[in-house]
């Protein structure tokens, strides 16, 4: 079968490899789509980051370099392992792309998120939705209704960053929110905070990026700093007060300082964004306001609520879907695009079966 394989930064090669083989306790997915994210291309710029390097090889799937990339993806059972009684082939699906070790409990009230040598499939190993197919542990595939569309089902992975995001984040109905960042997970978020009756205020600089909130309705309000007084629009939106909690969405310093500033006190700022460098942060405005600054990462038993905010329509995926293209092109339409484009695309999604 096809699969996009990455050898080394600026290394991803498209080849032929053995299918996957659909061991006890695995389901095997014939993949429909497949999301290129921001952290695909940090290992195409910068890496191998998450990707174990040639050589050392991961400490749970034993796996490194060269690996099949891709982690945001749907498809439909084509077969299914020894022991596994409760998926049926032909059922859509999606995938919660973690690499834990079997040990780990996924119960309600893990963290499983956050276990030792955490990775994800499509990074550390055991294939990846940028294939024509993949097999994977029971525990981790997620059935879909068919009101889904499977290539809008690529991208519940992200939403579900989004949507733990939101739990991290303590908001309720009736706040006031302020995202920097109008990525995909910033829209994504946005969509979530918007379902859940939050009012949104979106920053961004990017034309594509703020019609696209505005189009899609997960804003309120979109603000862009180069063009308005950030501090002065969210404090006449806020009366004065202050955002209840803001999200980080950027790795920007500049747009984290604006958050911790624009933040009412006692509110709460959620760092969503993976940094690859350090950052530097006001701690007299923490103290003085007593902020909470958090943390968040991947997901955590949070993919069910996330699919069913799509399946009873509360959140549409269709708008933030830019682009979709072969496996062939994923270098020279995807990621180059994304790189050196961005202002023309949102998210851009593959079919490794075309």
């Amino acid at each position: 079968m096809k699969a996009a394989r990455f050898y080394d930064k600026g290394d991803i090669r498209i080849e032929d490899i053995p299918e996957p083989t659909v061991e006890p306790g695995t389901v095997g997915i014939d993949v429909a789509w497949c999301g290129i994210c921001g952290t695909d291309l940090h290992e195409f710029m910068e890496g191998p980051i998450f990707i174990p390097p040639c050589g050392h090889p991961h400490p749970i799937s034993g796996e490194s370099a060269p690996i099949t990339m891709g982690h945001e993806f749907s498809g439909v059972v084509y077969a299914i392992g020894e022991g596994v009684d409760d998926i049926e082939i032909g059922q859509h699906v999606v995938v919660e792309p973690y690499i834990i070790a079997d040990d780990v409990s996924t119960a309600p009230g893990e963290n499983y998120h956050l276990s030792k040598n955490m990775n994800f499939i499509g990074l550390g190993g055991r294939g990846g939705g940028l294939s024509e197919k993949i097999a994977v542990k029971r525990r981790w595939v997620h059935p879909i209704s068919n009101k889904i569309p499977l290539d809008q089902a690529a991208l519940i992975e992200p939403l579900a960053v989004g949507y733990h995001a939101f739990v991290r984040s303590g908001a309720k109905a009736g706040d006031i929110a302020l995202v920097g960042g109008g990525g995909p997970i910033g829209l994504l978020l946005s969509a979530v905070l918007k379902a859940k009756g939050i009012t949104v205020i979106l920053t961004e600089l990017s034309t594509k990026r703020k019609e696209k909130a505005k189009e899609s309705g997960v804003a309120d309000h979109v603000l862009d700093p180069t063009e308005v007084d950030l501090t002065e629009e969210v404090m006449k939106l806020t009366d004065n007060r202050g955002v209840d909690v803001a999200f980080e969405c950027t790795s920007v310093n500049k747009v984290l300082d604006s958050l911790v500033e624009l933040t009412k006190p006692t509110g709460v700022v959620v760092i969503v964004s993976i940094w690859s460098h350090p950052a530097s942060v006001n701690v007299h405005s923490v103290v003085m306001k007593e902020l909470d600054i958090r943390g968040t990462i991947g997901y955590v038993n949070n993919h069910q609520e996330t699919i069913k905010l799509v399946e009873d329509g509360s959140v549409n995926l269709e708008p933030f879907i830019t682009q979709r293209i072969q496996l062939d092109d994923l270098v020279s339409k995807g990621f180059e695009t994304l790189i050196h484009n961005n202002e023309s695309a949102v998210k851009i999604i593959v079919n490794p079966n075309l």
